[in-house]
């Protein structure tokens, strides 16, 4: 058997397959970023699932990919502990999530970016993944991601450049209060998490001047910073991967225009793709019903 994970900063999809390619379950943990938690974190968020509990002695293999694994150091404490839970595992094997983003948009080559909870970009050859640009995370970087879109709405609400009906909507709908929101950003733990969720308040809402203004500047930074940079970008497809591409495509599409940018599928989830993925190249099942 072989046990994928497709993690994020929020939360970690984990498929278990079979050697036929039968999916035996499929499982949800809390975000797994070793670049942003603590490995006693890591470790309870593993441990408290009762479906990774139940196969922890009889796992042979876990592919895991994920936010924060793209450096030497947080990808080795997160083997560790996957390794000393799964204790017959023969193989760990952990890659960064853009690995699994290329493995699911695409066979062929093209740039496939992530528009989650974090950004990230690289160019696929349709074996391995080449980066423009080294991330330096949320504070500096990580365009047009969840706690990007968070951070731009806190900041607009503070300086008034929200709309006042939609002002009052959001501190409706959240905490805003001064020292609890810096409580959360530099006393508690997953501050880009914690800054990631307030972007649903974009989504969740119905698409106005203002939102569209946001998620458009937000898509154009990235564009220029984590798709130009790339001498290939007008020559091969774009993917995109994670929420909030899939809930801006058409912002996405505008921007990319001017530009002559070809965009190619745009994924919500990527897990059930990177599943087709295992099924054909890697336990070489040719059809599956």
């Amino acid at each position: 058997m072989i046990l994928i994970a497709d993690g994020g900063s929020t939360k970690c999809d984990w498929i278990l397959l079979n050697n036929n390619g039968d999916q035996i379950f499929k499982t949800r943990t809390k975000g797994l970023n070793p670049a942003v938690f603590p490995e006693n974190m890591l470790e309870q968020r593993i441990e408290e699932n009762p479906d990774l509990q139940e196969v922890k002695s009889t796992v042979e293999r876990i592919h895991f990919f994920g936010a924060g694994c793209g450096t030497e150091s947080p990808r080795k404490l997160l083997e560790g502990i996957i390794a000393n839970f799964f204790t017959n595992a023969s193989e760990v094997l952990v890659k960064e999530d853009m690995v699994a983003a290329a493995y699911a948009a695409t066979t062929e080559p093209g740039i496939v970016c992530i528009l989650g909870t974090g950004s990230n970009s690289c160019y696929f050859d349709g074996e391995n993944i080449e980066m423009a640009v080294n991330s330096l995370g949320y504070i500096l970087m990580d365009e047009a991601s969840g706690n990007y879109f968070g951070k731009r709405l806190i900041r607009d609400y503070y300086y008034k450049r929200m709309p006042p009906d939609l002002a009052k909507k959001f501190e409706s709908e959240y905490n805003l209060d001064s020292d609890e929101i810096k409580r959360n950003l530099y006393k508690k733990e997953n501050p880009n998490t914690y800054l990631a969720n307030f972007a649903e308040f974009i989504f969740s809402n119905e698409r106005n001047g203002y939102f569209y203004k946001l998620v458009h500047e937000g898509i154009q930074e990235f564009i220029h910073s984590r798709v130009l940079s790339f001498k290939q970008a007008q020559n091969v497809p774009i993917h995109f991967i994670g929420t909030i591409a899939y809930f801006s495509e058409d912002i996405i599409r505008a921007v990319a225009q001017p530009y002559h940018l070809e965009i190619g599928n745009i994924i919500r989830r990527p897990i059930d793709a990177l599943i087709e993925h295992y099924r054909k190249n890697v336990l070489n099942v040719k059809s599956h019903q």
